[in-house]
């Protein structure tokens, strides 16, 4: 179990693939693990170095009681990095972890070649509804909020479809530490970076699901036009569109990682 030691945080890391290939980083949403992207896992894994890890407070990386901060998260994924000796990556975020790569790609451009922001924002939802999230986590823990948020995530058709996926989603969720997810909270509520968008200059592939109701599409489209260049695709799914279309999402950015772009917007 490879962990890093990053100031006060302990980061749990998974790397594979070929040696030689490109680095691709997978950054996760909030209340999930690295584990959220084992469905795309077999299409990377046979042509890119594939580094996935769990954000602070989530999966089994620590949860520090310190304030958190968009930086803190950038920041953990910078020195990670750097203790892996990684020069350039590719980044795929998605919601949460969608955010970690702005931050990226505005404070450190060199480090990053290509970028995927999939159902995130450059700001997500509100201050009234996360500090409403924070409270209800404080009072009840993390098991009631499983099942709304497996109602966030996939679209009803898929949740009744698939089972045993939603049972292993219910658990991941679950074991996610209630100080780490209320700090990642905290990241969400108090993050905009809208004004700072035009100065990326990566490219950018946008995905959105076309049911999600946490960031809907009007939020990626917003985040397409926002950006210098970038791609738009919308998927038929809801917000953890990497798990609910993970043979689509995983086509779009395998050719958008390989200069074939493809998008519907």
């Amino acid at each position: 179990m490879p962990t890093s030691q990053i100031q006060t945080s302990r980061i749990h890391y998974e790397i594979s693939g070929p040696e030689t290939g490109a680095v691709v980083v997978l950054v996760n949403s909030l209340g999930a693990d690295l584990h959220m992207w084992d469905k795309v896992m077999p299409w990377l894994n046979n042509d890119f170095r594939v580094l996935r890890f769990d954000a602070r407070g989530h999966g089994l990386s620590s949860a520090p009681a310190i304030p958190c901060s968009i930086d803190h998260l950038g920041g953990d994924l910078m020195n990670l990095l750097d203790q892996l000796s990684i020069e350039s990556i590719h980044l795929c975020g998605l919601s949460l972890g969608g955010m970690v790569g702005i931050w990226l790609s505005i404070h450190f451009p060199r480090r990053l070649s290509k970028l995927v922001l999939a159902n995130t924002a450059a700001r997500i939802g509100t201050r009234e509804g996360w500090n409403a999230r924070i409270a209800a986590v404080q009072s009840l823990g993390m098991a009631p909020l499983a099942q709304a948020t497996l109602d966030r995530w996939f679209t009803p058709d898929y949740c009744q479809q698939h089972r045993d996926e939603m049972h292993q989603i219910r658990k991941m969720i679950e074991r996610t530490s209630p100080e780490g997810y209320i700090a990642c909270c905290t990241v969400l509520r108090d993050t905009d970076l809208r004004s700072q968008l035009s100065i990326i200059e990566a490219p950018c592939l946008v995905i959105t699901g076309s049911e999600d109701p946490a960031t809907p599409p009007q939020d990626g489209r917003e985040l397409h036009l926002g950006l210098r260049s970038s791609t738009y695709l919308e998927l038929n799914a809801s917000h953890l569109s990497a798990w609910e279309q993970s043979e689509r999402f995983a086509g779009a950015i395998l050719d958008f990682f390989n200069g074939k772009e493809r998008g519907n917007g």
